[in-house]
């Protein structure tokens, strides 16, 4: 039988009682010894561990408790369509929770896109979209037109072709890729730039680079450019101005398909619903969905595609679009996604957004203070905080692949979670976050810092006279 855990567990007995679950990204040398800690409640920005002890959840859960934890009206909404209809197949039925839910959805998406696909997450949402850019070439008599561009740094999800298109090489080990198919340019990171070229400049070589790139494989050949429009698990990599106006002038140009991965932007995180054309001033042909669109709640994930795609689809004669999951339209996601929509209208949560989130970055780049922060950047409700041995040259900290650890580790003790991502510490937490939140929330991250600061200087991995 499962045991229960105790009030005050032991190190020891969480590591048995965890040791069934393979987690995602375990290292397997320390599988069944890994110290996490085990929440047991949560409510509004915080969770709390079997021991009672109250965090911050500093990255809202994986980028997706946009809401914040323990909303009523959500967990009422779920009860309710569980209750009256837990699941009709999208294969052979309907449902009218999701021919509303998706009628309201389109109301906020830009241009003429207007049609959308559930998936059951956000790597479900990035595949389909990349199996539905090949079928509509196909469906076209494009079939050599196949060929899809990602950036390093970008994250596009778990599954094969989501993965292929990820470009974070700390993700690449022992796994295989559709490297036939998927080709990466660098990332538009403006804290690497030549320091002898300005942001404008920095801006025009990396669209540049990007139409070489189209060119040198053939614009008859180039299917997709799919992008966040920040670079999230890549660490927050905020591009230039500009740039994703850019990109998708020259995707347009060389009848290039563009993606915008707003798994992460959208739903709020930046203040709007969707960021691409409310924010970064460019209509995509497909945006995708995920995360903050039931704030976690349940599993659900969304491709939304331009009525000009469908429109040479349409009616198609032994056509078959063949891409589906059991779990698309579920009733009780369309509940939760319909109750947080309702949520954010309710209490106006953009609106907070856009008065929260320059304070928010305000007080997080005070941090640039501390000897190794070398860079604080972000938009909205995310940031990342990013270590360097250095600060003139920028280098990495020698020990990158712990200092984030370790700034968490601290951080839990005085009352935050922080998502370590090897040297850069991510913040994003739940939008309804307040600024007397985001003071304690700095404050701790601050002192988190200092400590793995003296740490490591104890340790002599680090000296103040490196800098």
């Amino acid at each position: 039988m499962p045991k229960s855990i105790p009030q005050t567990p032991t190190k020891e007995l969480l590591n048995t009682l965890d040791d069934r679950i393979l987690h995602p990204w375990q290292y397997l040398e320390y599988r069944g010894e890994d110290d996490r800690t085990f929440i047991d409640k949560s409510n509004g920005i915080y969770l709390y561990d079997k021991t009672g002890k109250k965090l911050i959840d500093g990255p809202g859960g994986m980028w997706n408790v946009n809401v914040g934890h323990g909303v009523k009206e959500i967990a009422d909404a779920v009860y309710e369509q569980i209750t009256k209809m837990p699941y009709a197949s999208p294969f052979t039925e309907s449902t009218e929770i999701a021919h509303n839910y998706a009628s309201r959805l389109v109301k906020y998406a830009p241009g003429d896109l207007k049609r959308v696909f559930f998936t059951s997450g956000g790597s479900s949402a990035v595949d389909s979209a990349l199996r539905f850019v090949m079928f509509y070439n196909n469906v076209c008599g494009r079939r050599e037109k196949k060929q899809i561009i990602s950036r390093h740094d970008a994250y596009h999800g778990s599954t094969f072709l989501g993965a292929s298109c990820s470009g974070k090489e700390r993700d690449k080990n022992n796994f295989d890729f559709a490297t036939n198919i998927v080709h990466h340019i660098s990332s538009p990171n403006p804290f690497r730039k030549p320091d002898d070229l300005t942001d404008e400049e920095f801006c025009d070589l990396k669209v540049k680079e990007l139409e070489d790139k189209i060119l040198e494989i053939g614009p008859d050949k180039v299917a997709a450019f799919i992008a966040e429009p920040i670079l999230a698990s890549g660490g927050v990599i905020v591009p230039p101005k500009g740039y994703q106006k850019k990109t998708h002038a020259v995707c347009k140009k060389y009848d290039v398909l563009y993606i915008s991965d707003e798994i992460v932007t959208g739903f709020g995180r930046l203040g709007h619903i969707f960021a691409s054309e409310n924010y970064f001033d460019f209509t995509p042909d497909i945006i995708l969905l995920a995360k903050g669109i039931t704030s976690g709640y349940v599993p659900c994930g969304a491709v939304v595609i331009s009525e000009k795609l469908m429109s040479q689809l349409d009616n198609k004669e032994k056509v078959i679009f063949s891409n589906g999951f059991t779990d698309s339209g579920h009733p009780v996601s369309m509940a939760a996604a319909t109750a947080t929509l309702d949520y954010m209208e309710k209490t106006n949560l953009l609106d907070h957004v856009k008065e929260v989130g320059p304070y928010f970055q305000s007080k997080l780049r005070e941090l640039t203070d501390l000897p190794i922060v070398g860079e604080v950047r972000g938009e909205g409700l995310m940031a990342a905080v990013e270590c360097v041995g250095n600060k003139d040259k920028k280098d990495p900290l020698n020990l990158s692949y712990e200092i984030g650890s370790r700034i968490n580790e601290h951080c839990q003790q005085l009352g935050l979670i922080v998502r370590p991502l090897f040297s850069t510490c991510v913040m994003s937490p739940s939008l309804i976050i307040t600024k007397e939140q985001v003071d304690e929330l700095v404050t701790i991250l601050r002192r988190g810092i200092e400590l793995a600061t003296d740490d490591i200087k104890k340790e002599g991995l680090w000296s103040s006279s490196a800098n």
